[in-house]
Order: C-alpha cells, then sequence, then structure tokens
C-alpha cells in the first residue's frame, strides 16, 4: 500500500478529492447558474454550452489521462489537475465573456478528468489490493457531499444578497483549501503489481462485453447531464417550484452521498451488473419526473432518483470495466471516463438549444431518460455474456 498509509486515510483523501473536483468543481454550476441567467452572463443557449466546454475538456484530459506519461507518474497529473479545477472556478466570477466562461470550464473539466482517471492508481487499486473493497467506492460519496456543501454556500450568499461572482470566488476558496489538504493527505502511491501494469496488459484489445459496457457507460453520460445541469433553472422557471430553489440541488447531494452504500449492498445481493442496471432504470424515471410532471414532490422525488444514482452507477460502470478488462486499470478508467465525457458534450448543448427553440426542457430530458433505459438494456447484454462466461 501507500508506505504507511491507512485505508481509511485512503479512503477520506479519494472523498475529499472527489469533492473538490466534482462536488465543488463541477457541480457547484448548477445552482450558481440560474443567477447568471437572471443577470443575464448567459442565456440557456450559451449557458448549455459553457457546461458542453467543461465536459468537453474532460473528454481531452480523459484522453491524455491514459499516457504512459499519467501512469508513471499519476500523484503530478493527480495534484494538478486538481489545482487547475480549483483555480478556474475563480475565473467564473469575471466580467460576463462567453469564449473566457468556456475557456475556462474547458481546463476545468480536463482537470476533473485527471482527478477521476488518476484516482484509480492513487486510492481505488491500493485499497483493492488490501481486502478494502467496500472502501474502495467509498470515494465516489464525496462527490455528494460537494454538492450539498456548495449548494448550501451558494443559497447563504444568496440569501445574504451577494451575487454569483462572490459564490464562484467562495467556492473557489474551498477547493483550493481542500487541494493543499490532499497534498498532505495522499503521497505517491507504489507501484502495482507486475502482472497489473504489463506491456501486454495495457494493449489488451476491447472484448465484446466490455464495448457495450462503454458505449453504456457514454449514453449514461447523455442521460443524466441535462437534468444535473439544468435542474435548478428548472425549478426557477416554474413559479409554483420557486421555494424549493435553495434546497433541490442540496437534495441531490445528499441523496448522492447515501447512494454509494445503498446501491453497493444491492450489488452484494445481486450482482454489479444488475446494480448497474437497476441504476440507471431509476435515474431515467428521476430524469422524466422532472419534466413530466413538475409539482414539489415531483421534483424532490427526481432529485433523489438523480442524485441517489448517477454516483453509484458511476462507481460500479468503472468497477464492471476493471473486472472486465486485464488492461491497466488506469487506462481502463480512462477509456470508460473518455466515453462518458463524449456523452456529456452532447447533452448541455442540446438541451440549452432546445429549450431556446421550444421553451421547454421537456424534450431533450425525455430524450436522455430513453439513453438511460438504452443504457440499461446495454447493462443487460453485458449481463448475459457474463453469465455465459461463468
Amino acid at each position: 500500500m501507500n508506505g504507511q498509509l491507512s485505508p481509511t486515510r485512503l479512503a477520506i483523501g479519494g472523498m475529499l478529492a472527489m469533492a473538490a473536483a466534482f462536488g465543488v468543481g463541477r457541480f457547484v454550476y448548477t445552482p450558481i447558474l440560474p443567477q447568471m441567467l437572471a443577470d443575464g452572463a448567459l442565456t440557456p443557449s450559451s449557458a448549455g454550452l459553457v457546461a458542453a466546454a467543461n465536459f468537453l475538456g474532460y473528454l481531452v484530459g480523459a484522453l491524455a489521462a491514459t499516457n504512459s506519461a499519467a501512469q508513471r507518474a499519476p500523484r503530478a497529473f493527480f495534484m494538478g489537475g486538481s489545482l487547475v479545477g480549483a483555480l478556474t472556478l475563480a475565473g467564473m466570477a469575471a466580467a460576463p465573456s462567453l469564449p473566457l466562461y468556456a475557456v475556462l470550464r474547458f481546463l476545468g473539466g480536463a482537470g476533473s478528468s485527471f482527478v477521476i482517471v488518476c484516482l484509480s492508481s492513487m486510492v481505488l487499486e491500493p485499497l483493492v489490493r488490501a481486502g478494502r473493497f467496500r472502501l474502495s467506492t467509498s470515494p465516489f460519496a464525496g462527490v455528494g457531499l460537494g454538492i450539498a456543501g456548495s449548494s448550501a454556500l451558494v443559497s447563504m450568499l444568496a440569501w445574504a444578497g451577494f451575487s454569483w461572482r462572490a459564490s464562484w470566488i467562495a467556492n473557489a476558496l474551498v477547493a483550493t483549501f481542500i487541494v493543499a489538504l490532499l497534498f498532505f493527505l495522499l503521497p505517491a502511491p507504489q507501484a502495482a503489481p507486475a502482472a497489473m501494469s504489463s506491456p501486454q496488459a495495457s494493449r489488451e484489445k476491447l472484448s465484446g462485453p466490455l464495448i457495450a459496457i462503454v458505449v453504456s457507460y457514454g449514453l449514461f453520460g447523455f442521460g443524466y447531464v441535462i437534468t444535473a445541469t439544468f435542474l435548478v433553472a428548472i425549478v426557477r422557471e416554474t413559479p409554483a417550484l420557486n421555494p424549493l430553489e435553495p434546497y433541490v440541488w442540496a437534495i441531490v447531494g445528499l441523496a448522492g452521498a447515501c447512494s454509494i452504500v445503498f446501491w453497493s449492498w444491492v450489488a452484494q445481493r445481486t450482482t454489479d451488473i444488475a446494480a448497474y442496471c437497476l441504476a440507471c432504470l431509476a435515474e431515467a424515471l428521476g430524469v422524466a419526473l422532472s419534466v413530466v410532471a413538475p409539482t414539489a414532490p415531483t421534483i424532490i422525488v427526481s432529485g433523489i432518483l438523480l442524485g441517489g444514482t448517477f454516483m453509484a452507477i458511476t462507481a460500479i460502470g468503472l468497477g464492471i470495466a476493471r473486472r472486465l478488462t486485464q488492461m491497466a486499470p488506469q487506462r481502463a478508467q480512462g477509456v470508460m471516463t473518455s466515453a462518458f465525457g463524449l456523452g456529456q458534450i452532447v447533452g448541455p448543448a442540446l438541451a440549452g438549444h432546445m429549450r431556446e427553440t421550444t421553451g421547454s426542457f421537456l424534450a431533450p430530458s425525455l430524450i436522455a431518460a430513453a439513453a438511460l433505459v438504452i443504457s440499461c438494456a446495454l447493462g443487460l447484454v453485458v449481463a448475459r455474456a457474463d453469465a455465459k462466461r461463468r
């Protein structure tokens, strides 16, 4: 393991890293966005483009993180990505400029992809090698905690009369502080056993089941991201739902923080693929509910279903890919993250454009729900192939 580091310390470090890079770095855009729209800093269409730029950066970063340099020095890329993600948040407080916002979110997305790809070498694989399989999924709960915390911070600043610029700066300070903690919490990992990092493993071909789970994971990226980007905006646009605005994104985050334990329990009593498929269907229902019947109870259920599934699907999906392939774990994680990033790029741009042309998020959200159902179907294909192998 990483020197004398305890599994608990590794898990806490992983949770903090995911909280900073994703819970704050990526998803704080969602609760701040309605304020930016109301102030005229962005339009629905340009907001979708800025979100898509973040996801394009995520895709480019994921592809870059599969190179040999990142595999030899994962801590440098991990810490560098964490710091870039934190610092770009502060830049979002600048005067409205679509090109600047797009560049900053692109860089932030690239930084977050380095974090999640290198997380495999930094935290996940050391925990698995130590026999702490349950702890190996715990870092993903950090995303939900980061979402809940950043949402609360944005709501408090808005209540106190501060602008959206203050929210970006405050969250940048929080993320930077977490990165400073990570510098001491997570030293460089020891090299993996030769069997896991051999050249033959790195050149392992993609099998049929692995291709199916990669495509499924990409569709999941498209399926969750529209609601994850625009849920708070949907609440603000519906007068009857306005009282929920300060709370709905925190509900998503708290559900996400609890989801890893629940879906790990489901996977242990069924299979990892069964849990993955069930979570995709639950998320499809949540995405559809956010636009088909937008009442206070259904929006709360939608938030719970979204938050209660998307990080669990991420954790379980990456675990399935590592199990199905003999590639180096970081390389396998990079392939999945790239597919996920590609799916995410299309969603916000499509949703923002369709919102301006139709006046509603109904059509793109239903398309996203359908993508999640297809993602589940591809998971069933993987399950069938898995059963034949046994």
